[in-house]
Formats: structure tokens, sequence, C-alpha cells
């Protein structure tokens, strides 16, 4: 979402798309438009990055992946030895039916839980070797998390749930409130600094979630089930957003989903079942069909 000001009568106008004209006097506003489509791929190119020194093509690496959950005597396995490799810059989608073991595998990506056998790897680094400090430390750096409830903490403002991220990672204060400002007015909330979840859609708490999740540059964008609460419209939005991050800022982005609109904009797709990788498709191999319910129809 976009807010333009008419130079000739200084009419305000919150778009979504390309406005040619100004409704109120008519004015021409292409020269408008492309200098707000400017800034914007300033701004995208800012607000995340891969800074990492290491050359090596994958940024997430993982080998013999295992995890089993102990339920008083019954042992349940969540994954079964999964290896995965996910490119710098790639927007990979993971899909799977409930119970497949999708949800685990991401949360073993993004250090929110330890494996039971096995290893995962981001920028080289074998995430089970770390202590406590340093894997938070990368969590905090390296990664930005997107959940399908929001998990925006109900007492802070969205600038307050923005910039919490920052003071961890010990951004100083003004720094802090100018890049949640920037952050914010980039997900379209520029005029919504100073509400609190309560006060906001389900799709405006999302999309503070996003702003969030950018809030220390991340290189690796991990998104669960991130439109799985949004209507259709707003879910669409999110995933245009998303991939406008991954396209414009190099970010990976790494999505546990169901939505066929999120496969639609992945470079590949991962689909797993029983805890192991069922298969690896490329999205040019994919023909998807609007109106169908998870059906994938491969072309020759």
């Amino acid at each position: 979402m976009a807010k333009i000001t008419c130079p000739s009568c200084g009419y305000e106008i919150d778009t979504p798309g390309i406005v040619t004209v100004c409704p109120e006097c008519g004015a021409d506003l292409r020269g408008v438009m492309e200098e707000v489509g400017h800034q914007r791929e300033e701004m995208m190119a800012t607000i995340a990055r891969d800074d990492s020194v290491t050359t090596h093509e994958f940024i997430v690496r993982t080998r013999g992946l295992t995890k089993i959950y102990v339920m008083g005597e019954v042992e349940v396995p969540a994954l079964r030895g999964v290896d995965l490799d996910v490119r710098r810059g790639e927007y990979l989608s993971i899909m799977g039916p409930s119970g497949s073991g999708k949800s685990t595998l991401f949360n073993m990506v993004g250090g929110l839980d330890k494996p039971t056998d096995g290893t995962c790897f981001i920028e080289e680094v074998d995430m089970a070797q770390l202590d406590a400090f340093e894997l938070a430390w990368l969590r905090c750096r390296k990664i930005g998390y997107i959940f399908q409830t929001f998990n925006l903490i109900p007492v802070m403002t969205a600038l307050e749930n923005v910039t919490l991220p920052m003071i961890f990672a010990g951004m100083g204060t003004d720094e802090m409130m100018e890049r949640g400002r920037t952050l914010l007015d980039l997900v379209g909330l520029g005029d919504r600094l100073h509400h609190k979840p309560y006060e906001l859609s389900g799709g405006q708490q999302q999309r503070v979630a996003v702003a969030r999740a950018l809030a220390n540059a991340p290189a690796i964008i991990l998104a669960d089930e991130p439109t799985g609460n949004l209507d259709l419209q707003t879910g669409k939005e999110i995933i245009d957003l998303l991939k406008e991050l991954n396209r414009e800022s190099g970010v990976t982005v790494i999505s546990a989903t169901h939505d066929l609109k999120m496969i639609d904009v992945s470079d590949r797709i991962v689909h797993i079942r029983d805890g192991e990788v069922e298969r690896i498709e490329q999205r040019a191999d994919l023909e998807l069909e609007i109106g169908t319910l998870g059906s994938e129809h491969v072309t020759d």
C-alpha cells in the first residue's frame, strides 16, 4: 500500500497499485508514482540482507535430521532423516498434510527446537554445537520469524512490537525508532504506529509481524502458515510482500504452507510426508489450476 499526494491539489491517496490520474483534480500522477516506486526499491534493498562473509551456495543445510517426541512410553517420530539444501536468495515452500513434520522441520531450521539426531547448518555453522547465548545471537540477527497466529505482544503498540527485537540486538534508541517507523511504513501501516493489536485487523496484525521479522535485517525469513488466519485478499497481499522482499532484498524465504498462492511465487516446493522428504519440485515444472484444492499438475 502506497500513500501519494497530488502535487496540484494536495489530495492524499492510499493505493495498492498504480494511479495515473488524481481522482480529485485530474492531474497526471505518473511522475509521482515513479518516484514512490524508486523510493520503495531503495528501502527494500536495505531492510533485509545477507551479509555473510562466506561464499557457500547454500545458506541452510540439513543432514539426517531426526526428531522423536517421547510421550510416556510411546515414541513418536516427527522427522526421519531429512536431507535438504536451501540456496541463498531462494523462496522455498514446505508442504505436507497435518502431522507430516513440516512445522517440526521449520522449527529445527529456525533453532526453535533441537533434533534428536542429525545436523542443521546455518551459514555452515552446526546449530547443535552452539550454546544458548550463541544460538540466541544467531536467531536474533540472522533469522526473522512470521507465525500464523501473529504472536504480537497485546500490551505493546505496533511500533513497540516491531522494535522489541532491536532492543535485544543492542540498537540505539534513535536508530531503533527510525527503523521501526520505516518498516511499518513499508508494510502500509505508517499511520498505525501507536495502535495496539486489538485495535488492528488480522491482516494489519500480520503486517506488523512481517515488519517485526525484518527488525534486524535478517538473511532468512521463516514464515509458518503466514496466510492461515487471513482472508484471500489479505493473504495475497502478504504473499506479494514476501515475494517483493525476496526479489528486491535477496533475503531467503522459507515457508511452511498449504496455500497454493504461496506456492505460485516459490522457486521450489518441498513435499514432506511421514517425516520424510517425499519429493522436491521446481515451480517452473508445475501447472497450478485456479480452483483446485492442493493438487499440482506436472507438465511434460
